[in-house]
């Protein structure tokens, strides 16, 4: 597959793939698909669903950075979070149900919690911008170079 990444299009609009946390989704996409791509017939239901809350994060991270609205963001931020429980869940379902392997949910369990962390990071730097009145209407935010992986 061509590695698009320094072919990407540029502008303010855009801005969110530059967000680590989009970055993260997109990955935490892939993986997804690549575990649930090969389920049974009897379980592509199981598998759409579990593809498509992992494809609605970076979707909402993304929506969400294009609203410019403040509070329209941290709204989106927190529908990209609960689809991240979406997917959270299912995992730990088909886990239990022995529908994926311990190495298939711990690969995707940790680009999970990474994700929900930056989210997390990401939704109370956000809020404390509204708070302080320190938001302009912009499409860029920048995140901090503090890790928000495993704390």
């Amino acid at each position: 597959m061509p590695d698009y990444t320094n072919q990407i299009r540029k502008n303010k609009n855009r801005g969110y793939q530059q967000l680590r946390v989009w970055n993260d989704a997109i990955d935490f996409y892939k993986q997804t698909s690549t575990v649930f791509r090969k389920f049974p017939y009897e379980l592509k239901r199981i598998a759409s669903q579990a593809i498509a809350s992992a494809d609605s994060v970076h979707r909402n991270i993304a929506e969400g950075y294009c609203r410019r609205s403040i509070r329209e963001y941290i709204q989106f931020l927190y529908i990209a979070l609960g689809s991240l429980g979406e997917s959270v869940s299912g995992l730990q379902a088909c886990r239990q149900a022995e529908q994926i392997s311990d190495e298939e949910f711990e690969k995707l369990d940790k680009i999970a919690f990474k994700l929900e962390n930056g989210l997390l990071k990401l939704i109370r730097i956000l809020e404390q911008k509204r708070e302080t009145g320190d938001w302009i209407d912009q499409l860029s935010v920048k995140e901090n170079e503090v890790f928000y992986g495993e704390e």
